[in-house]
């Protein structure tokens, strides 16, 4: 039961909402457009801010829902083992969205459903990550940067919450779960911290189009 549990979470985590979105309001493969990222920012750069925030809510949702139900098909809460299989449910939700099964495992960067899953898993730790992400973009109005900052933020804070040792046997997925995510989200975000590094990255603008939409230029 365990093992399917974390099949399950990886096949939602595989859904591809920024897709399903962007074809059904437009019939066009958003892997095409803007970016070429199927995740939120993408989504409201090319159709406008609303599809953009649900399709963010939406892969959050899937984030969220398979590490809060699935482990208990499995386990009582009061298990030792429950956290553990959260954890692997977690990153199997995270992975499916980065390399999503039905999409020939070409994906997102992972944010977005990060946060459904690190809200269940650390709320205190998501918590420090949000007002990082919100000051970061306050100052410096370059979301990939906010969103780096932000993983790298949950990270720390997590493992500060797990101290005076983050590696003891009940706990040790979720000290792991919080090095292994934000490195992995630093890793799908390399191109935009090229750009960052030769000052080319672009700042959040949001602008009205002819059609009334709310749009930005995120990358």
């Amino acid at each position: 039961m365990p093992a399917l549990a974390v099949l399950l979470a990886y096949l939602i985590g595989s859904l591809p909402f920024g897709f399903i979105v962007a074809w059904l309001i437009s019939k066009e493969d958003i892997r095409t457009k803007g970016s070429g990222n199927i995740g939120a920012t993408n989504v409201a750069r090319v159709l406008g801010a609303k599809w953009g925030i649900l399709v963010l809510v939406l892969d959050a949702f899937k984030g969220l829902l398979p590490v809060w139900g699935l482990p208990q098909l499995a386990y009582a809460t009061q298990d030792p083992n429950f956290l553990h299989l959260q954890v692997a449910c977690g990153v199997a939700t995270i992975v499916g969205h980065m390399f999503p099964c039905y999409l020939k495992f070409q994906g997102g960067k992972g944010v977005a459903t990060s946060l459904g899953v690190i809200l269940i898993l650390s709320p205190w730790a998501t918590l420090g990550a949000f007002v990082v992400f919100v000051v970061s973009i306050l100052v410096w109005r370059i979301v990939s940067l906010s969103s780096m900052l932000a993983a790298v933020t949950f990270g720390a804070v997590s493992l500060w919450t797990l101290r005076p040792n983050p590696f003891a046997p009940d706990t040790w997925t979720l000290a792991a779960f919080s090095l292994l995510i934000p490195t992995l989200i630093l890793l799908r975000h390399r191109t935009n911290i090229k750009r960052l590094l030769k000052g080319e990255e672009p700042k959040f603008q949001s602008k009205r189009q002819s059609n009334g939409d709310l749009t930005s230029s995120m990358q």
